[in-house]
């Protein structure tokens, strides 16, 4: 029996992604999104029906974001938003309108998926609307297909939460399990047998009330009549599991490629009556399982074949949907691949070679395509170079020159900036007019001197849009970059970029990971061209815009036949071949993103301190070129820093900006708290959001961040980059960013 936990849910096209933003742009109404949501999900049905999965899902489908959706199943969004109904209210969460800020968002455990984090406080309350959840079941029935229904699981779902007053959300577990309970039970009225319930939170390291909660949440869950499986992944949940054997629930879902469970675990399993999910198949990566070594594991396995269930190791949510569309591959590499779709066919092949079923003739040809490919990979030479690894091994240049408090005053004077310097994350508005002109020159229907002096024209416009509203350090805009991973990866040896594998990272926003295959270096410079351009038609400072090595890793799909430490300074020494280029042609601040650096951490603390040691070595050997008076900035997404802080500082960045727009001081509190002494970028202008903030509430994010850090170390910028605004929307925040910092930073000097 094969069982799926998830699915993707933007369509292989991106359907979800141009209907989602049509309708906020009001060129289509609710019942045409409807229309183009019903159409997919029967699409992604089939696909799983077609290839003979037993358990598929409903209510993995969202327009936006599954947290989001329990939000509003649970009826607790803020108060805030009590005046809106339907997507309004949805959408109003997801991305703010004029009268209502979006909520925080933050990274779904160690992904690049994001979720939305509910608010809670004590006095939160809660009731129940399954519409949504019962719709979509009926909608699968109607077309044939009897469905699990997933939800959010309401431990993970209170331990992800936020509180908003010191209360502890889990507090409230009594009262959220209870309108499960009920929801269970409408379920079960509309026909409903089973239920998956993702807990993700479990994988953590276990924390004594959030254990004791799941054993009072499933005790009274599982004595619901339906079949109930707990679903959890990214790691190892012996705890969890220890715990729920002895609950009235049906199934354990078990992620057994990234987190092995101990033998304990899985024999306690075996001893009880429940169903083990195996997930087996990689869901959070795209290459081809080699499916003798997974059928050798299961049939290893003390489970009785007929309680187990072969299953990816978590949703499919993460990894593209088909290779059908990826006509400009290189054979060899593509070979080697699985998307979603292929990833059901391995699904299915393995659990008949498990339970020692005959193959069909398709069956058997895609069995014997997988063992020639897993074959010839060991050996390729597109995989393997020795003069990378030679480099590798005699690199010495892993430190700057000087210390962070030397350093920091030299670059102050050189490039002369202000009190409370402003600047943006990077990005500026892709446009349609942009996307036509690299969507011709891909297709050939522009010449590379056209395509160059129409980019030279879009850098030229922002350079003088940023002098206009008065920034202090400038940026090129990335007008030749479609995504920051993406443009890099295609420049690198060792690394393919896929046509259509796109992976949603939140609401319409969707990312095409690099695919890094083999050994990696840089064959020429990457950017260089288009930040001297830039900088040749200003006097202020432009800052060199280059990603990470660990964001490079971590937002990649990464080969899984070497050591991760390898791959990241292999990345490493090719960012530091053009951050030396950018120094040398006169580029004097250079951003090196890591928006990805705390993504990367381990799920377990016992397995962190080599991550951090990993990742801060590689960060350092990609800035060792910089010459002291070469400003070195980063930039951190959505991260919770306190835990992290001793890390950061050792990657030895000058500056580092952060997100704190939506979430306040909080993530500001943990550089003050650390005493931190090089300077900081403080978001105050959210981007995820449609709406310009005014002058005024800018004001007040700049006085909140000067109530916890110090105006010597502090710069005012955006939360992130603005390549998802328009130009009206940027040009008037940023105004308003640029005027209420000189009102501030007035008051402060007059002071």
């Amino acid at each position: 029996m094969t069982y799926v936990i998830g699915y993707p849910r933007i369509g292989e096209q991106r359907e979800l992604k141009f209907a989602l933003e049509s309708f906020w742009q009001k060129r289509i109404d609710e019942e045409e999104l409807e229309r183009v949501a019903r159409r997919l999900k029967k699409r992604h049905w089939d696909y799983q029906r077609q290839a003979g999965i037993d358990y598929i899902s409903s209510n993995d489908f969202s327009y936006y974001d599954q947290m989001l959706d329990t939000i509003q199943m649970l009826g607790c969004w803020p108060k805030e938003y009590g005046d809106l109904v339907g997507l309004d209210r949805y959408f109003a969460m997801a991305r703010g309108d004029r009268n209502h800020r979006a909520l925080g968002m933050t990274k779904w455990l160690n992904t690049n998926y994001h979720y939305f984090v509910p608010k809670l406080g004590a006095h939160s309350q809660f009731s129940l609307n399954l519409e949504k959840a019962i719709a979509e079941f009926k909608e699968a029935l109607d077309h044939g297909i009897k469905t699990k229904v997933n939800l959010i699981g309401p431990v993970t779902f209170l331990s992800f939460s936020r509180s908003i007053d010191g209360s502890d959300p889990l507090d409230h577990l009594d009262q959220v399990v209870g309108v499960y309970e009920e929801a269970l039970d409408r379920l079960g009225e509309v026909g409903v047998q089973m239920v998956q319930l993702d807990e993700p939170a479990l994988v953590l390291d276990p924390d004594p009330k959030r254990l004791l909660a799941l054993q009072k949440a499933y005790q009274r869950l599982g004595e619901r009549d339906l079949d109930l499986v707990v679903a959890t992944y990214f790691e190892r949940a012996d705890e969890a599991v220890e715990i729920l054997v002895d609950t009235p629930i049906w199934g354990i879902a078990l992620d057994l490629v990234h987190g092995q469970p101990s033998k304990e675990s899985l024999q306690r399993i075996a001893r009880s009556d429940k169903y083990l999910i195996a997930g087996v198949v990689d869901g959070r990566n795209i290459w081809i399982s080699d499916i003798d070594k997974k059928v050798e594991y299961l049939q290893n396995l003390p489970q009785d074949p007929k309680k187990l269930l072969v299953s990816p190791s978590c949703s499919l949510l993460h990894v593209p949907y088909t290779l059908r569309y990826e006509e400009a591959l290189d054979p060899q590499i593509k070979s080697w691949l699985a998307f979603a779709n292929e990833k059901l066919d391995e699904l299915r092949i393995i659990d008949k070679l498990y339970r020692s079923h005959s193959l069909n003739d398709e069956d058997m040809r895609l069995y014997e395509a997988n063992r020639v490919a897993n074959e010839a990979r060991k050996s390729s030479t597109k995989i393997h170079d020795q003069a990378i690894q030679e480099r590798l091994k005699a690199n010495s240049l892993t430190e700057r020159s000087m210390k962070a408090e030397q350093r920091l005053p030299l670059q102050r004077e050189l490039l002369g900036y202000p009190l409370l310097p402003t600047t943006t994350i990077g990005s500026f508005p892709q446009t349609q007019e942009l996307r036509k002109v690299r969507k011709a020159y891909r297709a050939g229907k522009m010449s590379q001197e056209r395509y160059k002096a129409k980019i030279q024209e879009l850098i030229a416009q922002a350079i003088q849009i940023q002098e206009d509203v008065g920034l202090d350090v400038l940026v090129h805009g990335e007008f030749e970059r479609n995504d920051m991973v993406e443009y890099f990866g295609q420049m690198l040896k060792g690394v393919a970029i896929s046509q259509n594998g796109w992976v949603q990272s939140y609401g319409s926003r969707c990312v095409k990971p690099p695919m890094i295959y083999g050994d990696v270096s840089r064959p020429r410079a990457m950017s260089v061209e288009w930040i001297t351009y830039a900088q040749s038609l200003t006097s202020r400072p432009v800052k060199g815009m280059l990603t990470g090595p660990v964001t490079m890793l971590n937002w990649s799909f990464v080969r899984d036949d070497l050591d991760k430490e390898q791959i990241m300074k292999q990345m490493a020494l090719a960012v530091a071949d053009e951050v030396a280029d950018l120094q040398r042609a006169g580029i004097q601040i250079i951003q090196v993103d890591e928006a990805a650096f705390k993504e990367g951490y381990p799920l377990k603390k016992e397995k962190r301190q080599s991550y951090e040691k990993m990742a801060v070595e590689s960060f350092k050997m990609a800035v060792a070129p910089a010459k002291p008076t070469t400003q070195i900035h980063t930039h951190m997404c959505y991260s919770d820093f306190n835990d992290i802080m001793p890390a950061i500082d050792a990657m030895d960045a000058d500056v580092i900006s952060i997100e704190t727009a939506r979430n306040g001081n909080r993530l500001l509190e943990a550089f003050r708290d650390y005493h931190y002494q090089k300077e900081v970028g403080a978001g105050v202008y959210d981007i995820h959001s449609a709406r310009v903030p005014s002058k005024e509430e800018i004001l007040k994010q700049i006085e909140d961040r000067l109530s916890v850090f110090s105006a010597r170390l502090l710069w005012i910028n955006p939360d992130c980059g603005l390549k998802t605004r328009s130009w009206e929307e940027v040009i008037l925040a940023l105004r308003n960013m640029v005027e209420a910092t000189k009102d501030v930073r007035s008051r402060i000097i007059k002071v």
